[in-house]
């Protein structure tokens, strides 16, 4: 997963592999199959949310339940969109798939949707009046990664981090009822900070499908050659370049944290978890040295474990004052 990748956790890539080829038969572009009702379509986003997810089911643990409907079908969304696009095949046969996702969410917003998820989606987005624009993004991110494989500079990558990440925090914000220009401007930060550490932790995973998001002008500005990428080489000139990379992202956390306070009291967990697990990420690239190539940094469960009972400490203090 690239655009709104924010760290998934998925059993056995075979395993993945064989319920995705099976869905896609059962609802793609083929489906002969009768539009489930209301209830039948969010049963099958809840499904689709608790065996992918790994933040998600975290994070459900603290989200109220009025919300968790909306946001298995925002996911759901999402989810679908990317493995159109990268469990497919890519190429033009992904960007034909994208190309029938997006139909599928104009049918939503203006016609009749028979999919499961658009039929949960067209729900949630009249309750939440959430606008087709931060959708919409999303695919054109996915559409990019078809097409793009490496980036010139940190400015390309923020571009395509404001189509593959900023969109996720985006729908969050509209589904807590809570977007306006300003808190718009925090989530961004976090979201992008979240790709960032995401694409810091997977630099070995993504040139394994020949994707490369370490900027080549920060590369050449640390002395860290195309030889040396291609190479898989852990140099001093490389953890110089990470080092680099994380305090960038971290920053964006930073920046994004007023966020926290904006947000309705029933939600500010989550977003301090998201914000921590980002964070979190980070540590672990620092404590192994920043050498991604020898493993790749993740949270355990017990990490997990701990970021969500400092999160629970934090919110019962605040209650007390």
């Amino acid at each position: 997963m690239q655009a709104g990748r924010l760290c998934h956790e998925i059993p056995t890539m075979a395993a993945m592999l064989h319920g995705f080829a099976k869905d896609l038969a059962q609802h793609g572009p083929n489906s002969q199959a009768a539009p489930p009702t209301l209830s039948e379509a969010y049963a099958y986003c809840g499904r689709l949310a608790r065996t992918h997810y790994e933040n998600f089911s975290v994070a459900s643990l603290l989200l109220p339940r009025r919300l968790l409907r909306p946001f298995h079908a925002v996911y759901a969304y999402c989810r679908w969109a990317d493995d159109l696009g990268d469990e497919t095949g890519g190429g033009q046969k992904a960007l034909d798939l994208l190309q029938w996702w997006r139909e599928q969410l104009l049918e939503c917003y203006n016609g009749t949707p028979r999919h499961p998820v658009m039929v949960a989606l067209r729900d949630t987005v009249r309750q939440f009046h959430i606008p087709p624009e931060p959708f919409l993004d999303l695919l054109l991110a996915f559409e990019q990664d078809q097409r793009v494989k490496r980036y010139d500079t940190y400015e390309q990558l923020l571009g395509y981090c404001r189509n593959s990440a900023n969109p996720v925090g985006r729908l969050v914000l509209y589904l807590c009822e809570s977007h306006d220009a300003l808190n718009r401007g925090y989530s961004d930060k976090i979201c992008t900070g979240l790709q960032l550490a995401n694409f810091w932790q997977d630099v070995a995973r993504d040139l394994d499908i020949g994707r490369v998001y370490l900027p080549a002008e920060d590369r050449r500005r640390f002395g860290y050659s195309d030889a040396n990428l291609e190479a898989r080489q852990f140099t001093p000139a490389f953890e110089q370049l990470l080092r680099f990379e994380v305090e960038r992202a971290r920053q964006l956390f930073e920046d994004g944290r007023p966020l926290i306070a904006q947000m309705p009291h029933d939600v500010q967990p989550d977003i301090e978890l998201f914000l921590g697990g980002g964070l979190a990420i980070l540590r672990k690239i620092e404590q192994q040295g920043y050498n991604v190539w020898q493993a790749r940094p993740a949270l355990s469960k017990w990490d997990k474990l701990a970021l969500i009972g400092r999160t629970l400490i934090g919110k019962w203090k605040a209650s007390l004052l």
